[in-house]
């Protein structure tokens, strides 16, 4: 009987056991549930909250411009609209225009537009105040004029997301140094733009505010990740606006919204670059005209900045180089040899290059060298160099957009998968582009100085090259990084570059387009050909690069290409 009833207890404790285990892991398993469950509610209230901002002030603007148009219905919104920068700047310091009525003509439209595209984050209210003593600002280069900035700017008491659940309920403790002087030389910062989560997409969507459209055709992107500003602009709701670009991320919404748009030199303007060091960011304008962005750049360059940042070289504009009428040496290509353009695009380098040549300019091919190689071993290397856990740390708590999931799914597979991945595309893509899924990091200074050398064997002042366009289909931009070569080169590089609208795409180009097999014939080429396809009418732009700090004489060459095709239109 003992040894029975010893039986008995060891089999009861063992269920005693089991029973306590079982409910533990089942306890373990609900925790994780509900902490999950949890975390998905505080996720959906603070973009409710962010919502529910951007509503409130959204409606506070429209009441505003209401009320303005009652109390002044001499005022004429379409006139000001119409206006160049140029033209408007004039008749604000002449007084035959008022602030006010500059302001609320550019808020009313710029109300119109989001309801149409989406893009805009958040209406400054700030800005109101500002327009009650914008007077003592009368001196300012930029006096009364209304200029949109980009979700990642920091304006005192307003959240920059960057299209991140973690960085929302986070307002600015204050204004960054760019928006401080551009108060200071009279423009009014009155509105936010949307971006593409994470920053690192030239798609414009997130999951707190939404697809932004391209204001020439909503079944396309208006590029990224200043798409908020390119598409306003493109739509007539800023005259002026403030972005930012890391590998396109200003040219690409110019060209795929028809505008004009400038990355400076890395540092000639205030800015902020933090982590990764092999490809920096450049903070810079978009504008209408050309002679737009050298405005801003004039206003910004000034003794305010420089004593705010004293670790920017106090360079002011040059305004003789802007505006010398010296012929220029510029050099070409049609295609880098990495990523094939489109039809529009080659048409559109093609026909520039003839104007320039009839302008009385010289034009010498250039051969960007090795871009494979810049784009593989130095670019994605480069900024994947962290095995993307800082992009991929910002993304924890939310959900991933659309726009963003083919670029996101790879850089979360373990590194060891990745390679496996790499071998395995091989037979699908071209030799070289399965880097995709790869990281690490190399220098490029070696590959800047083989690219100058090659400037310099050629005599070059300047380089026109082709742009990214027309703009893509939704959703295609995270599927083809491959594409950005023709942009983010000249990152790497930290060569100042803009886009300037050139001509739009034609029947012609659609009807080659069908014939477009690519560089290498691969999954990529294939996927391109699907992204820019039913594209007629839209914009088609060209790039314009000089040597680093040359960026007066890079807005003039962009200047001289824009007055050249005005010349042939009218």
């Amino acid at each position: 009987m003992d040894r029975i009833d010893h039986y008995k207890e060891l089999i009861y404790a063992a269920n005693l056991n089991w029973t306590v285990l079982t409910a533990t892991a089942c306890t373990a398993s609900g925790l994780v549930i509900f902490m999950k469950w949890f975390g998905h509610q505080q996720s959906r209230k603070k973009i409710q909250r962010a919502k529910a901002r951007r509503e409130t002030s959204l409606q506070r603007a429209e009441h505003a411009v209401l009320q303005f148009q009652n109390s002044h219905p001499e005022t004429d919104p379409d006139l000001i609209l119409s206006l160049s920068l140029a033209d408007l700047s004039k008749r604000l310091k002449d007084g035959t225009l008022t602030p006010q009525a500059v302001f609320h003509s550019y808020l009313g439209k710029t109300l119109e537009v989001n309801g149409r595209l989406n893009c805009c984050t958040e209406i400054l209210l700030e800005s109101l105040d500002q327009l009650e003593n914008i007077d003592t600002c009368k001196d300012g280069l930029l006096y009364g004029i209304p200029v949109s900035i980009k979700d990642n700017m920091a304006y005192k008491g307003h959240d920059s997301t960057c299209g991140v659940l973690c960085k929302l309920d986070l307002p600015a403790p204050d204004d960054s140094v760019l928006v401080k002087v551009l108060k200071r030389q009279g423009a009014i910062p009155f509105v936010k733009t949307n971006v593409p989560q994470s920053m690192l997409n030239f798609d414009c969507g997130n999951p707190i505010y939404g697809h932004t459209l391209n204001p020439h055709n909503h079944q396309k992107t208006p590029g990224g990740s200043s798409g908020g500003e390119g598409a306003l602009i493109g739509g007539g709701g800023s005259i002026l606006g403030l972005g930012s670009d890391i590998g396109g991320s200003i040219r690409i919404p110019a060209s795929f919204c028809g505008i004009c748009g400038f990355k400076p030199t890395v540092n000639r303007l205030s800015s902020c670059n933090r982590g990764q060091k092999s490809v920096l960011s450049s903070l810079g304008p978009l504008a209408k005209d050309v002679d737009s962005l050298a405005l801003f750049m004039q206003a910004l360059l000034c003794d305010y900045m420089f004593t705010l940042d004293p670790t920017v070289p106090p360079i002011p504009f040059n305004q003789q180089v802007y505006q010398s009428g010296k012929p220029l040496r510029i050099g070409y290509y049609e295609n880098d040899g990495y990523a094939m353009p489109s039809p529009s695009m080659s048409r559109a380098l093609r026909e520039t290059k003839v104007l320039l040549e009839r302008a009385g300019h010289t034009l010498v091919p250039f051969s960007p060298p090795r871009v494979a190689y810049a784009m593989h071993e130095l670019v994605v290397k480069g900024i994947a160099a962290d095995g993307c856990a800082t992009i991929l740390g910002h993304m924890k708590g939310g959900p991933v957009d659309p726009c963003l999931q083919a670029q996101i799914t790879p850089y979360s597979l373990p590194q060891g998968l990745k390679k496996i991945f790499s071998i395995l595309l091989k037979p699908i893509v071209s030799a070289g582009q399965s880097h995709i899924v790869q990281n690490g990091l190399l220098c490029a200074v070696d590959y800047c100085n083989e690219v100058m050398a090659e400037w310099r064997r050629c005599e070059l002042d300047v380089l026109l090259c082709p742009m990214i366009g027309p703009a893509y289909n939704h959703n295609y931009p995270a599927k083809l990084t491959s594409t950005v070569s023709y942009t983010i080169l000249y990152n790497l590089l930290n060569f100042p570059a803009g886009v300037v609208p050139v001509t739009t795409v034609t029947a012609e180009d659609e009807e080659e387009l069908r014939h477009y097999v690519g560089n290498y014939e691969d999954l990529w080429d294939k996927l391109y050909k699907k992204a820019v396809c039913d594209g007629e009418g839209l914009p088609v732009a060209v790039q314009c690069v000089s040597l680093p700090w040359q960026d007066e004489l890079c807005l003039r060459f962009m200047r001289e290409v824009e007055r050249n095709r005005l010349e042939k239109f009218n």
